[in-house]
């Protein structure tokens, strides 16, 4: 009896492998068991989660064995997010509404991190970076357009060192800094030019471990006060959702950023990227320096700072979807 049990799984995760991704996928409502309804009512997008007609959320399991969760929606071009720490594809759901009418759009929740398993090895940025590529593998892309935002820009980063940037057509970087943590012999100007802002990873862990400034000022609420600051109906909408249905273990998440923190991608940032490139950041954001430095050193690329009066803080993409959204379809469109 054992032995047929073993035979009848074998052969069926034979024909799950042979399967195509697009034969499983679920629609994002059934995975949740349940639909949402967004608490602002904004034109153009959808007031229910069950109104996204299309969006689907799917899984692979990775060669270390970790079953990764994705998010895809649309037809067309492949367009692949990466999110930063502790975020995940449900904080997409207005940029994935937006962008699905003209693209293929693919959001990957890191492993420990939105609906993907948490798992307490391979938390380094290099296996991140590995996951990305085997996401890439099992849907058969040979090439897509990449958005990594925060640390998902240093996935990206750990992407093109391991693998080239051949299956990469436009590449877009959202507000993360080139090495959060400084180097001891480091001048004030590299500091600036890499966008460090501690000088070990530990100062880093504890303020993120920190309870949010009650009651900002929404005039003039600081830099970290800004951050979470609901004054966007988007970002209450993304945030409310995703708080909903995502149940985060800030150990998990804790996993990486010790890792995270220590790399310094001056040297891919200088002299790997050879693909068309846009850099976003914003007024309210401390990145701004590390930022241009990036867009100085990256053949042809395109910096995009938003203003204040334009959300332009560190979550600037969710905050402001709909100008982001049209930002990001111009570069694409773009021939250049």
């Amino acid at each position: 009896m054992r032995a047929g049990v073993r035979l009848a799984l074998s052969l069926f995760a034979g024909a799950l492998a042979a399967t195509p991704a697009h034969v499983l996928a679920e629609p994002a409502v059934t995975v949740l068991g349940r639909d949402f309804t967004f608490p602002n009512k904004i034109d153009g997008l959808p007031d229910r989660l069950s109104d996204f007609k299309g969006l689907e959320i799917n899984r692979f399991v990775t060669n270390d064995g970790v079953t990764l969760s994705y998010w895809e929606a649309g037809n067309g071009a492949p367009l692949i997010f990466i999110p930063g720490w502790s975020a995940n594809g449900a904080e997409y759901i207005n940029l994935m509404y937006l962008l699905a009418r003209h693209h293929r759009v693919i959001v990957l929740d890191p492993r420990n991190q939105g609906l993907s398993q948490r798992v307490e090895y391979g938390n380094r940025i290099s296996r991140y970076s590995m996951d990305l590529k085997q996401l890439v593998d099992h849907l058969d892309i040979t090439q897509a357009d990449f958005c990594g935002w925060s640390m998902g820009a240093s996935v990206l980063w750990g992407y093109i060192d391991l693998f080239g940037t051949s299956s990469i057509r436009k590449l877009a970087l959202v507000d993360e800094p080139i090495s959060i943590v400084s180097h001891a012999d480091w001048s004030s100007q590299e500091r600036e030019e890499a966008g460090s802002i501690a000088s070990s990873p530990e100062p880093l862990l504890a303020a993120l471990g920190a309870p949010p400034p009650a009651n900002p000022d929404p005039k003039d609420p600081g830099l970290l006060a800004r951050l979470m600051l609901m004054d966007s109906p988007y970002f209450a909408n993304s945030e409310s959702f995703a708080r909903t249905v995502v149940k985060d273990d800030p150990k998990s998440l804790g996993l990486i950023m010790y890792d995270h923190a220590g790399n310094d991608w001056r040297d891919v940032v200088r002299a790997k990227i050879d693909r068309p490139t846009a850099i976003f950041t914003g007024e309210w954001s401390a990145n701004v320096p590390s930022q241009r430095w990036a867009q100085s050193v990256i053949p042809g690329s395109e910096l995009h700072i938003y203003s204040k009066a334009e959300q332009g803080d560190h979550f600037l993409m969710f905050k402001n979807p709909v100008k982001f959204a049209a930002d990001l379809e111009d570069f694409l469109r773009d021939s250049k």
